[in-house]
């Protein structure tokens, strides 16, 4: 073969691996959130293993959590670390808490490799601080708060391989009329999304951000679930003349243009949370997760983007959540406690498939579990107080499957004050006196708790 001619073959086969290179990636790009605000976590050696045996690369945390970061040490798992809303303050007015802060979770774990190290690629500055019920809570302190972080970053030699970014809520960006093409952040928001913008954009990083249709659906009566689960018997939506089928698309369309509005047209997106719940309010289900997500994960993977940026998919998609967090604030409703992909014990809800291949989840193995023991009302009281009694166990312990539209929410009384006394008694490691409720609890082996 002419010299020449051994040239070109070998720029085609180059040209072809760095193609399958970047269609991998892409499709790779699935990733998920870790959240441990539960009352009986997982082992995090455990939650690793987990997401090892899906194949998942990529997770972001909302902390640093040491134990969590240690288990993550080696396992070549791209990580996003997270530093809490509660912190804001400080590291916008101290430099010192924030060199401090990175030394101690960044700069301790740190690997660009990933060998017995942790592949730190983001800081995520907050969890969704411009959330509309925060007020202005932790607003002004962001800005701050990031270019401390990143001085910080510079000063540890860390700038080059970890990008600072801030999570920001569904809510940062509206349309009043539900239109793409009238989509801008809200006023009040305006010069620090300006300011943040002009950060990330100047060092290449990404705008993360929370796309919600679930959200979407139960708040906006123009949004139908069919139009929210990817199906194509969901109406679509036309905005001038780009035509939109599912309402991830229109949402995300509706980011564009604000990030257009403000003079960021081209702003990389990284979807950093995204998902279903399977509990706790109407078709709040697992089969509805499931086709939700389904059709989620085959549109992102057909590359095929967006009306206003075809071709173009998110850099990465973070799903919410990889495991049920019983601890979770119910402030906007008791879905909130059933994000997960799996149980709190790490088994799978549906068959889904991350995009490696698999055909369904692999549950986490050999979990360990407190006795089978249950508290359920002592049916040999007077259980005309029982109901106080039941609502005082619900606010502490998690009874979210019994609101309305819950998978419970049909148990008759007295079963749903068993259900109640029982989540209690769990959450307290079953200790004997988690089960008095003024001798209205019975603890049992292995009894139904419906009985």
């Amino acid at each position: 073969m002419p010299p020449n001619m051994t040239s070109l073959v070998l720029l085609f086969i180059i040209l072809s691996a760095l193609a399958s290179m970047g269609s991998h990636s892409v499709a790779g790009a699935i990733a998920v959130n870790w959240g441990t605000k539960a009352s009986h976590s997982l082992p995090p050696a455990k939650v690793v293993e987990l997401l090892k045996s899906n194949n998942i690369t990529k997770v972001k945390l909302y902390d640093a959590d040491p134990l969590v970061l240690q288990a993550l040490s080696g396992s070549n798992i791209a990580v996003t670390v997270g530093i809490p809303n509660s912190m804001l303050k400080t590291f916008d007015s101290s430099m010192k808490a924030a060199r401090s802060w990175v030394h101690d979770n960044v700069t301790r774990y740190f690997s660009s490799s990933g060998g017995t190290g942790v592949r730190i690629e983001y800081v995520a500055v907050g969890d969704e601080p411009f959330l509309v019920s925060y007020g202005e809570q932790f607003r002004p302190f962001v800005i701050g708060a990031v270019i401390n972080i990143q001085t910080a970053l510079t000063k540890a030699n860390l700038a080059g391989d970890v990008k600072v970014v801030v999570p920001c809520s569904f809510d940062t960006f509206q349309s009043e009329s539900s239109l793409p093409s009238k989509g801008h952040f809200r006023p009040e928001l305006n010069k620090t999304m300006i300011e943040l913008l002009a950060f990330l954009s100047k060092r290449h990083s990404p705008f993360f951000v929370t796309i919600s249709p679930f959200i979407s659906f139960r708040t906006n009566k123009n949004i139908s679930l069919e139009f929210a689960l990817f199906k194509e018997t969901g109406r679509s939506h036309n905005d001038s003349h780009k035509k939109y089928k599912n309402s991830f698309d229109l949402s995300y369309d509706t980011l564009v243009t604000a990030l257009s509005t403000v003079g960021f047209p081209e702003m990389d997106i990284v979807v950093a949370q995204i998902g279903w719940p399977t509990d706790g309010a109407v078709n709040a289900i697992s089969s509805t997760a499931e086709t939700f997500m389904k059709g989620l994960i085959d549109h992102l993977r057909t590359k095929s983007g967006t009306p206003l940026r075809p071709r173009k998919p998110p850099l990465e998609t973070y799903i919410f959540s990889l495991l049920d967090e019983d601890q979770r604030s119910t402030a906007t409703g008791n879905f909130e406690r059933h994000w997960g992909v799996f149980t709190f014990d790490g088994q799978a809800k549906y068959h889904l498939n991350f995009g490696q291949n698999a055909k369904s989840l692999v549950n986490a193995q050999n979990v360990e579990y407190l006795p089978s023991m249950w508290c359920v009302v002592n049916n040999n009281k007077d259980l005309s107080n029982a109901t106080a009694s039941a609502l005082e166990a619900c606010s502490s312990a998690d009874c979210s499957a019994l609101s309305p539209s819950g998978s419970c929410y049909n148990l008759s009384w007295p079963g749903n004050i068993s259900y109640a006394f029982n989540s209690y008694y769990q959450q307290h490691d079953q200790t004997p006196s988690s089960c008095n409720f003024g001798g209205l609890g019975s603890d049992h082996y292995s009894r139904s708790i419906s009985e």
